[in-house]
């Protein structure tokens, strides 16, 4: 995935900014994408926003420069959406009762547990924050501590099936990372409509 920054971009000036991540399979055999996103630079997290932001498909066919610089216009005029939104969850305070339901949705996303087979990890686990700057309760800060425990990162302590001691891994695969990063900005954004009641 490539990011491009946008221009008020910067490291020491904000937490997360929105930006354009593209895909593209080199054999041509898929449409070339364009989404709009957020990488949050305290935990250099990469996170996809939901069905309701911009996404722009592309084929390999016809004027494509054309059309990928189009495109990309396309996606800039999403981002003031997606800043919007991301101040709105900021704002959205949870109780630990909403925070444990969003994780077990999250769970229920990566390993669809059974009775047989539970999840690798509880609620409790992946609401764990790995920095001082992630133990505050608004949407925002539950999301980026789900996405960065389910998806960015791993390295969780887990059980198998079998009660052994394992860790969990990140989510390497391009395609399971964005459906992952998008169902969950998708449960967030469920959240705050609930809250917003």
């Amino acid at each position: 995935m490539d990011t491009w920054p946008t221009v008020d971009s910067g490291i020491f000036k904000a937490t997360a900014d929105v930006h354009c991540f593209s895909l593209a399979r080199n054999d041509g055999s898929s449409s070339y994408q364009m989404l709009a996103g957020q990488f949050r630079f305290i935990c250099l997290n990469g996170m996809v926003c939901g069905d309701t932001m911009s996404e722009i498909r592309i084929p390999h066919k016809g004027n494509i420069v054309d059309n990928v610089l189009q495109g990309a216009f396309d996606v800039l005029d999403g981002f003031d959406l997606i800043r919007d939104v991301t101040e709105e969850m900021k704002g959205t305070t949870m109780r630990t009762e909403e925070q444990e339901i969003l994780a077990r949705a999250a769970l229920q996303l990566k390993y669809e547990p059974t009775a047989e087979k539970p999840a690798p990890v509880t609620e409790t686990d992946v609401l764990q924050a790995r920095r001082f700057e992630d133990r505050k309760d608004d949407l925002w800060t539950t999301f980026n501590r789900l996405q960065e425990n389910l998806v960015q990162r791993g390295g969780l302590r887990a059980r198998t099936a079998s009660g052994r001691t394992t860790r969990t891994r990140p989510v390497e695969g391009i395609d399971q990372n964005i459906k992952l990063n998008r169902a969950l900005w998708t449960l967030a954004e469920g959240m705050m409509a609930l809250k917003k009641g």
